[in-house]
């Protein structure tokens, strides 16, 4: 019974950190405008892009899921993170919470034939969000500085290490006809743990094309990404994004496993708002 009840915890902060990852394309993260306490509906997607920053291989995903968000003052499943909010002013925000990315299997990845699959992985960890602009009223510049432990889920529960991901972003909710943009630069590293994870090759998996390689701790990508959205009525949205991996300026870029030194993944979406409270999320005080 324990076993079931923890994967359906599992199941749902999986679901919940897909949910907050879509609803943080769909909808620039600006305050200014009164929002719903809840929102609850459906949400496709579909993208396509490298297995991990560096792959030659792409790998496709296609989810329709049930959707929802959640804009409580301290228990949050909204933009792009699934967790608890402990400050929040009009100049900076402080939360710990969940992220999540797909799974690519060794099926999916030529290079890494015969070696253990990448499972799903969410990560753990807290958040500082800095307002460094405000252009306008409906637009903010901002950094974010994420800290994350990564845990894999593939036949069990794996700690595989840190990631640190800070992030310049530029939001704007309308910058015409209910067109919404968002953009950023950012930069991922791992610990050594994590690198090893993803670029390394245990001598059990050298083979004659593939050599053994412990990876070193440090830069895995710069990370560019340009996001549209569009809102169609008050319950549907559409988003699509484009996001490009340089990971051939990352500390690995000799790993058997990294072949390609510039990647792009793409996507498109939607959400459908088929319900939403009556009340309102907490203004945040000046």
């Amino acid at each position: 019974m324990s076993y079931l009840i923890w994967r359906s915890l599992l199941s749902a902060s999986l679901g919940l950190s897909v949910c907050t990852w879509v609803h943080a394309q769909a909808e620039p993260d600006v305050d200014g405008v009164q929002k719903p306490l809840w929102e609850a509906g459906l949400a496709g997607f579909g993208l396509t892009g490298p297995a991990y920053p560096g792959a030659e291989d792409d790998v496709g995903r296609a989810l329709v899921l049930p959707w929802l968000i959640y804009r409580g003052p301290i228990w949050r499943a909204a933009d792009g993170t699934f967790g608890a909010r402990v400050v929040k002013n009009p100049f900076a925000e402080f939360d710990i919470g969940l992220g999540g990315a797909l799974r690519a299997s060794s099926d999916d990845v030529k290079v890494r034939d015969g070696m253990p699959d990448l499972g799903f992985l969410l990560e753990f960890g807290p958040r500082v969000k800095l307002n460094l602009m405000r252009p306008s009223n409906d637009s903010v510049v901002r950094m974010e500085l994420p800290l994350r432990g990564v845990f894999e889920f593939n036949s069990g529960v794996h700690y595989r290490g840190l990631a640190f991901e800070p992030k310049l972003t530029y939001d704007k909710r309308n910058i015409g006809r209910d067109w919404g943009f968002s953009g950023s630069l950012g930069l991922i590293y791992g610990d050594q743990q994590f690198n090893q994870y993803l670029y390394g090759v245990p001598t059990e998996y050298a083979t004659s094309s593939r050599s053994a390689y412990t990876a070193k701790a440090g830069l895995i990508t710069p990370r560019a990404q340009l996001t549209l959205s569009h809102k169609f009525n008050k319950d549907v949205r559409f988003f699509g994004f484009t996001r490009t991996d340089f990971a051939g300026k990352g500390a690995n870029s000799n790993s058997p496993l990294h072949l390609k030194d510039q990647g792009t993944s793409v996507g498109l979406g939607a959400i459908w708002t088929l319900g939403r409270s009556a009340a309102f999320e907490e203004p945040v005080l000046k």
